[in-house]
């Protein structure tokens, strides 16, 4: 079937971030790949967990992340997690990925006893929320801590999705090939072309080695992609 935007299977989605949206974030990115758009936020306190300062000598800070997604993200309403009075599996496992590959990035000793707090909100969900919120909260955190430390940030992380569908591999699934795909898998990578965590699944029939190295071979070309354009931006700063 045609992707939407006209796409190659090898292609991501148009896609754009735009910094400093809130003016109270010490830094603050909105992240659209195609339809789906995400608002993070990283925000610095001057305090760290109780577990951090328990650690003898540790003098160093902590980094932790928060998603969730407005009501109207998607199609029909959702009610806020905060009503129900606990957040969902969904919601935990992705706000876990999202702090373990944003710490990847920072070297925790160089921003001293402070805590950073990306929050990742989805204002509209078209496939691949994860995926824009570690890409794009990787930009709001450079923001928020070069002025603590300019070599805090270590490196660049980047993330996104692929999958087989229709039985080809594709780059950066929108919903509609998320939800027929056989495989879903998300990657993160650093700007070295390391990665960092690696999330597959497959959905329907078991998927081969040919497939699965056509998945990360998509991943990588994807991914480099996005660590230029965070690249373009944090030069710019």
């Amino acid at each position: 079937m045609p992707r939407q935007h006209d796409r190659r299977p090898d292609a991501l989605r148009p896609v754009t971030f735009t910094r400093r949206v809130p003016r109270h974030a010490e830094g603050a990115v909105v992240a659209r790949f195609g339809d789906t758009e995400v608002l993070c936020t990283a925000s610095v306190e001057d305090r760290v967990p109780h577990f951090v300062r328990a650690q003898r000598g540790a003098k160093r800070g902590w980094l932790t992340a928060e998603y969730g997604m407005l009501p109207r993200a998607t199609g029909e309403r959702t009610r806020r997690e905060a009503a129900q009075g606990r957040q969902g599996g969904r919601t935990l496992e992705i706000q876990r990925l999202i702090g373990r590959a944003l710490r990847s990035a920072v070297d925790l000793r160089k921003i001293g006893e402070r805590t950073v707090i990306v929050d990742c909100d989805v204002i509209h969900a078209d496939g691949g929320t994860r995926t824009a919120a570690i890409s794009g909260a990787c930009i709001a955190l450079a923001d928020a801590i070069t002025p603590i430390n300019s070599g805090a940030l270590v490196r660049q992380v980047a993330a996104v999705s692929v999958g087989v569908v229709d039985g080809g591999a594709v780059l950066d699934l929108d919903y509609d090939e998320d939800r027929r795909a056989g495989t879903d898998m998300n990657v993160v990578m650093d700007g070295d072309g390391n990665f960092i965590e690696v999330q597959g699944t497959a959905e329907a029939a078991p998927f081969t080695d040919v497939q699965m190295d056509s998945m990360l071979a998509l991943a990588r070309r994807g991914i480099a992609e996005l660590i230029a354009l965070q690249k373009d931006l944090l030069v710019s700063a």
